[in-house]
């Protein structure tokens, strides 16, 4: 059975920072592509970063590319995203995903974890 299990959401400041992890676990981690998307209340869920299985291709969405990055460490099983100088806008529900299929969608799935950002 998969599991992805996000971690290091909570309630901070505007300008603090926050790390979060996916912890993977039943399926081999190191050969599948991941990523990180958000939702905030009433909005549709958004890409944030991306990463390729091996670690060397890594992205995030061009607004955010200079506070936010995503890393892996295969060994551990884990994904993480690191977010800097937050903004209340950065607030929403960060999910982990895992195994990009060709049509684009994502195989699976963290249940999400709350960051908010406050002024």
């Amino acid at each position: 059975q998969v599991q992805l299990v996000e971690s290091g959401g909570g309630v901070v400041q505007a300008g603090a920072s926050l790390r979060l992890s996916c912890i993977f676990s039943g399926i081999p981690f190191g050969t599948d592509a991941a990523a990180w998307f958000r939702q905030a209340l009433g909005k549709e869920r958004e890409f944030v970063a991306f990463i390729n299985g091996a670690g060397s291709t890594a992205y995030s969405e061009h607004s955010l590319k200079d506070r936010f990055t995503i890393s892996r460490v295969n060994a551990w099983n884990t994904l993480y995203l690191q977010m800097n100088s937050l903004k209340p806008e950065d607030t929403a529900t960060y999910y982990c995903a895992l195994d990009k299929l060709p049509d684009g969608t994502w195989r699976y799935w963290g249940q999400g974890i709350q960051v908010t950002v406050s002024s």
